[in-house]
């Protein structure tokens, strides 16, 4: 479990780099974990990619969030996953 923990942060780090293609490739392993989907739609969000973007929100269980900002969005699901590794 700690190598996912550890590849999602990765990926919202290169998120928040721009490198987009980057984080892309690191959520795609793990298509059935619900941060992972939330992170792969805050990707197609910042790429303008609306109806993929929302199919991922869906599989997160987040369509909650479809409409906040990105970045904001990434530092909170970064927060989350630096709490998680704290406990």
């Amino acid at each position: 479990m700690r190598d996912l923990h550890d590849d999602l942060l990765r990926a919202v780090e290169l998120a928040q780099a721009g490198q987009w293609d980057a984080a892309h490739q690191v959520v795609q392993q793990y298509e059935d974990d619900a941060t992972a989907a939330w992170i792969h739609a805050v990707l197609h969000k910042m790429e303008g990619d609306t109806a993929n973007s929302r199919y991922w929100y869906r599989r997160a269980d987040r369509l909650d969030r479809v409409d906040a900002e990105p970045r904001a969005e990434l530092a909170a699901i970064q927060a989350g996953l630096r709490t998680r590794s704290d406990a």
